[in-house]
């Protein structure tokens, strides 16, 4: 599903060239779910952007469901993205012009799917927002904002979900039930999840850990939860 090997970011600052990833290597198999972990400033979103297609790599090679990234031209990356992809954030980035529903609606209609709308609506139901399909984004507390950021990351029924700390901006009680609901679609979709959090528990229900530091794993285990296990 998604092989890492040797990954590489540099960035220069200053006169100085400053490591964020070195030489970051791991395989993740379809369906698992995997928790990446670490201090601030450890590499954690550099590596979900990477992975995902978001940014290339200094050095070092992405294999996303199949596809080499380094060898894919924009044009085809933003294909794998939009047919296998979907990226949940800790800022919801929902448009504010839309409704929940079209915000949700969006991924479809771009890809010209007929039947956008009905798609949209079990999904708002199926993540809890039924009657709030044409609320806009400030009409929505911040935990209904995310909500419908995972229905539109869902949407399309992506192969392989990358989460930037989805419960980052969210309070405690909140951010459990959006954990809580990540692990409840990964389960009926059989999505591959791949979630950066600062929050160990929820790291713990993943069946994988990968714990970095200074652009290094220093850590990658199974855990014994079965809380992610699909059915």
């Amino acid at each position: 599903m998604l092989e890492v090997k040797k990954l590489t970011k540099t960035y220069q600052s200053g006169s100085r060239l400053l490591t964020v990833l070195d030489h970051v290597s791991f395989t993740i198999e379809p369906r698992d779910t995997c928790a990446v972990v670490g201090p601030s400033g450890s590499g954690k979103t550099t590596l979900l952007g990477l992975c995902a297609g978001l940014d290339s790599p200094t050095s070092g090679t992405v294999t996303l469901v199949g596809h080499r990234l380094d060898e894919s031209s924009e044009g085809e990356r933003a294909e794998i993205r939009r047919t296998n992809v979907g990226f949940v954030f800790q800022t919801f980035k929902l448009i504010p012009t839309l409704t929940a529903l079209q915000n949700v609606m969006v991924p479809l209609e771009l890809s010209g799917y007929s039947n956008a709308k009905k798609s949209a609506i079990e999904l708002l139901d199926e993540v809890g927002l039924n009657g709030r399909e044409n609320h806009y984004p400030v009409q929505m507390s911040g935990g209904e904002q995310q909500r419908v950021g995972i229905a539109r990351a869902f949407i399309h029924r992506p192969t392989i979900l990358f989460a930037d700390e989805p419960t980052g901006n969210l309070d405690t009680a909140t951010g459990q039930r959006i954990e809580q609901l990540l692990i409840n679609l990964n389960q009926t979709s059989g999505t591959t999840l791949v979630v950066v959090t600062h929050d160990m528990k929820f790291a713990q229900s993943c069946h994988r850990v990968l714990e970095l530091d200074s652009g290094r794993i220093i850590n990658d285990y199974q855990t014994t939860s079965e809380a992610m296990s699909t059915p």
